[in-house]
């Protein structure tokens, strides 16, 4: 299936008494590129997350955001620093008799000296946090790849629908150019009649002038390998996956062979369509750039 490059996943589920909340959102980008915001005492996540994207995606550029909250119990302790504590106290009643200041020390005051407290968390097992927040994360992933998927349709069908235009305009080009031949032979006649006046016209000399002039304007190759562009490029959209690369390349092929139409057909027509070809191709690289 086809996947669009821009997508988004969110899932929040409570695992094993906290609360995880796992975002996942991604545009167009050349190659995979990640990066993740989460709590520093979970930095370890990271590296976890993008090796597990990694094996999801290919290409795109993917933030994802990671907040865990711990709602049942408490793995912390409080030690309080009784010394440092003691030594506040005394250095602050010593400026009380010679700055003439009232002696209000309280509990309240002492607490705001945040050097007398020291946290101390129990170590966590790294991979049970890991394994919740997996859990969560291969939800958020779940509709994150659901969307990219969605967004690919639409994408598919656009350019579906982009093909079948210039596979038509294609057809009118090949119907097209015979007649300007004739055309050349017409006016190269016409032409020679009006200079010669009525002077015997040189008729296998301007069969050969036709000749070298269809020689030179011809487009039945680039018209056969366009074609075959178009063909492969409808065969690579039916396999799916991560196809953007191969697509991006095959529309250069396109274009390039439709310049060529252009600068050979010396005709006004053709040179329409070939205007009209070339704005579909350009509408369809601008849609693979998203492509996965």
């Amino acid at each position: 299936m086809i996947r669009s490059m821009t997508g988004y996943g969110r899932a929040e589920v409570l695992v094993n008494g906290r609360n995880i909340l796992v975002e996942i959102r991604s545009v167009n980008h050349r190659y995979f590129e990640f990066s993740c915001r989460s709590p520093r005492a979970y930095g370890f996540l990271e590296s976890r997350l993008k090796t597990y994207l990694q094996g999801k995606l290919s290409r795109g550029k993917v933030d994802v955001n990671v907040s865990i909250q711990t709602v049942e119990g408490s793995s912390a302790s409080v030690q309080v620093n009784r010394e440092l504590a003691a030594s506040y106290v005394q250095a602050l009643r010593a400026l009380e008799e010679p700055l003439g200041l009232r002696d209000d020390l309280s509990l309240s005051v002492i607490s705001r000296f945040s050097d007398i407290f020291t946290v101390n968390k129990e170590t966590e097992d790294e991979d049970a946090i890991w394994a919740d927040v997996l859990q969560v994360a291969d939800e958020a992933t779940g509709r994150f790849v659901q969307m990219r998927e969605t967004e690919g349709a639409k994408m598919k069908e656009d350019v579906e629908s982009r093909l079948d235009f210039i596979l038509q305009a294609v057809e009118q080009v090949e119907a097209r150019s015979p007649k300007t031949v004739e055309e050349y032979r017409a006016r190269l006649y016409n032409k020679m009649s009006e200079v010669l006046g009525n002077t015997q016209i040189d008729e296998q000399r301007i069969l050969t002038e036709a000749a070298l002039y269809a020689e030179k304007i011809a487009v039945s190759e680039e018209t056969v390998r366009l074609r075959s562009h178009v063909g492969q490029f409808r065969t690579i959209l039916a396999q799916g996956g991560p196809v953007g690369r191969k697509l991006d390349f095959l529309i250069q092929e396109c274009n390039r062979e439709t310049n060529t139409i252009g600068s050979k057909a010396q005709d006004i027509e053709i040179a329409r369509i070939v205007v009209d070809i070339k704005s579909e191709i350009e509408k369809i690289r601008e849609q693979i750039q998203n492509i996965e």
